[in-house]
């Protein structure tokens, strides 16, 4: 199976039809290439609209906080942007609607097997670190990403970069003096090893 029939599929899913009425792609980048996994929620709306992940002021601050370019975080043989949920889920009072309860449980392993070479999977926001840990995280969301270290070489869970979270970083200043300039490090190996 590839990734591009892999793709297909879902837009064939009787459960996405409804996106596909509305002539919606949906929003990942995935190639078989990949060394970094990116698993955020799902798209928003601007993301949707545009079919381009992370098409948002929350992909600018998660960009900076990696230290990558525009060109390499959207260059999909480096970096696999795969959210928990392909479509944009509609908005709230506060914030975007959760993504569809066992939409990554269906697809994601099938995507992750056509990717043997991801080294890292960053796992933003509860819904990713819940699926990708499991009952090895944190409590909480804050003491999940303050015990980053436990689960490298292979998983870094972050909070969502969103501008909303502006005041959760005032509240932990250690995150941005010591999260994320390991976080950088780590990216920039990683994908230094790309270029053997």
């Amino acid at each position: 199976m590839t990734l591009s029939a892999i793709r297909q599929m879902i837009i064939d899913d009787p459960a996405n039809a409804s996106f596909a009425k509305k002539k919606w792609e949906p929003v990942y980048t995935a190639h078989k290439s990949a060394r970094i996994l990116i698993v955020g929620q799902a798209p928003g709306r601007l993301a949707q609209e545009s079919g381009i992940p992370w098409n948002d002021l929350s992909g600018d601050n998660l960009r900076k906080w990696l230290g990558l370019t525009k060109e390499v975080f959207y260059d999909p043989k480096k970096v696999a942007l795969v959210p928990m949920d392909f479509y944009f889920p509609g908005s709230k009072e506060r914030g975007d609607i959760a993504p569809r309860k066992g939409f990554a449980e269906k697809w994601h392993p099938l995507i992750l097997k056509q990717m043997p070479d991801i080294e890292l999977i960053i796992v933003i926001g509860k819904y990713a670190q819940e699926y990708y840990l499991g009952t090895k995280k944190k409590a909480s969301l804050t003491e999940t990403v303050r015990s980053f270290k436990e689960y490298l070489p292979k998983i870094i869970p972050l909070v969502h970069p969103s501008p909303r979270n502006n005041i959760w970083q005032k509240k932990n200043p250690w995150f941005p003096k010591t999260v994320i300039p390991t976080v950088q490090k780590i990216v920039a190996k990683t994908l230094s090893s790309n270029l053997k």
